[in-house]
């Protein structure tokens, strides 16, 4: 068994995963007695995490919001400065964390006063994101984000509104599954109890989530994971107008890393991969393939080798004019 300080910022670990732990299930994980558990508890109020114990057959323990943060940690400042740049990073603004600010941003607002959220959604309100290149992110409210994540986490059946395009918003009522960043969106992957089907919501057009109270037994998704089933019902709905596939003379791990996201990366040997691509505009597969500092041979659309011959002709005159 752990020694007692170990075992303590185990036990504050476990509490940030879940809205409620069951009092056995919880001892359980820990490998210790519900006495020893109780001891454990009562030294993180101590600390001052603020851990609520409901008693009866669905007793058990969960952290509450309190009317400090815990000490040792961050101060005030600090606190809404690590809100405040989590919900810039769950924009996108660094690729590939979007997820783990996700999952810090709730840890963190969980454990928030409310004299300190006041403090991140004014400092929110009157910044403006800088937008990169011509099309816009579309940007989601970190609270819809929030209350969509502690969903999926809670296992909590959630009721929403939802404006699909085309068609008046519409309430939804889903078993949230999983949250999936793709593509500068961001997509809940949600079992529709109206059409008892699986379904993909984009962030952006969802609207006043409010969970139910109601808590449910995961269903089997089908498809390999979430992401999966996202870019599968993309591509259905939205068949794109170009399949772009380039043999890049590096590494794959070296392309993964830096276009993973957007792409199949398929190993050809140590030094050479595969790029494949499905795309409504060719730009960003140029900009994308140029990124890698690679030499690379285009071998489909004819489109792209276009392109990228008019680029190339363009750049050269303007390195010419320097």
């Amino acid at each position: 068994m752990a020694n007692t300080s170990s075992r303590t910022l185990r036990l504050l670990s476990l509490l940030q995963t879940h809205r409620h732990w069951p009092g056995p299930d919880l001892a359980d994980r820990l490998g210790v007695s519900p006495r020893t558990l109780r001891r454990d508890v009562d030294r993180l109020r101590e600390l001052g995490y603020p851990v609520q114990a409901s008693r009866g057959v669905d007793g058990g323990y969960q952290l509450a919001a309190g009317a400090a943060l815990p000490p040792l940690v961050v101060d005030d400042d600090e606190a809404v400065a690590l809100a405040v740049g989590m919900q810039a990073a769950t924009q996108g603004s660094v690729a590939g964390i979007e997820e783990s600010a996700v999952r810090a941003l709730t840890k963190v607002v969980q454990v928030m006063p409310p004299r300190l959220r006041r403090r991140v959604d004014a400092l929110r309100a009157v910044t403006v994101p800088l937008e990169w290149g011509t099309r816009a992110a579309p940007v989601v409210d970190p609270a819809v984000l929030i209350g969509v994540a502690q969903a999926c986490r809670d296992t909590e059946r959630l009721e929403f509104t939802y404006a699909a395009p085309g068609r008046d918003p519409m309430g939804r009522h889903v078993e949230p599954h999983r949250l999936v960043p793709l593509g500068r969106r961001w997509y809940l992957v949600a079992y529709d109890l109206h059409r008892h089907d699986w379904r993909s919501f984009r962030l952006d057009r969802l609207a006043d989530p409010r969970t139910t109270g109601a808590r449910f037994r995961t269903r089997d998704l089908p498809g390999a994971d979430a992401a999966a089933f996202v870019r599968a019902g993309l591509e259905t709905a939205q068949p794109a107008r170009f399949a772009v596939e380039a043999l890049v003379h590096a590494p794959a791990d070296r392309v993964r890393e830096r276009l993973g996201r957007w792409a199949e990366i398929e190993e050809v040997d140590a030094t050479s991969c595969v790029l494949r691509m499905t795309t409504d505009t060719l730009d960003w597969p140029a900009m994308g393939l140029g990124s890698v500092g690679a030499e690379f041979e285009v071998r489909s659309p004819p489109e792209l080798a276009d392109l990228l011959r008019d680029w190339g002709e363009r750049f050269g005159r303007a390195a010419g004019r320097t």
